[in-house]
């Protein structure tokens, strides 16, 4: 190979003859792939063209037709749900006392059983504890009171024993 013309520039027509031999190359017929197709079939005057059989070579995966297939179910059941809260919403939306607390009753009634039942496991379980002492009590109570006061903070500390 000849690697001077990388230590010094090419003349005139060293430049057209290198730019000339890369034009060939790249226009070689071996090179040349069709990008497009034209169809020279005769079309009839008038009324539409006839059906050709196009082949479908496109391999979809079964993940996602699974996928597919799930995304179109969520979204109908969400569109479901949807509507189902809507309704809901408009029956809300015209609420008087009646209607609430009517909605709120049973609520309000399984609240007061679990508040009874749960009053009862209590008492159930909690034990009666009598302790009698006998013989003399000293108490004794001492304060330590400590005080910190620093411009407009103060800190103070109470230990009651």
């Amino acid at each position: 190979m000849d690697f001077n013309h990388v230590t010094r520039p090419l003349s005139d027509s060293e430049a057209k003859t290198e730019a000339e031999r890369i034009i060939a190359e790249a226009m070689r017929p071996e090179r040349q792939f069709p990008t497009s197709f034209r169809d020279e079939s005769e079309v009839p005057p008038y009324g539409d063209t006839p059906p050709v059989h196009q082949d479908d070579k496109r391999i979809v995966p079964a993940w996602a037709a699974g996928i597919a297939v799930a995304s179109i179910g969520v979204g109908a059941g969400i569109t479901g749900v949807g509507c189902g809260a809507w309704l809901v919403f408009q029956g809300l939306a015209s609420v008087t006392l009646y209607g609430v607390l009517m909605v709120t009753l049973p609520f309000a009634g399984v609240a007061m059983v679990a508040t009874a039942i749960g009053g009862a496991i209590n008492k159930a379980r909690s034990t009666v504890t009598k302790n009698v002492y006998e013989g003399p009590v000293v108490q004794n109570t001492q304060i330590n009171n400590t005080s910190n006061q620093r411009g407009m903070f103060s800190r103070t500390c109470n230990d009651v024993r």
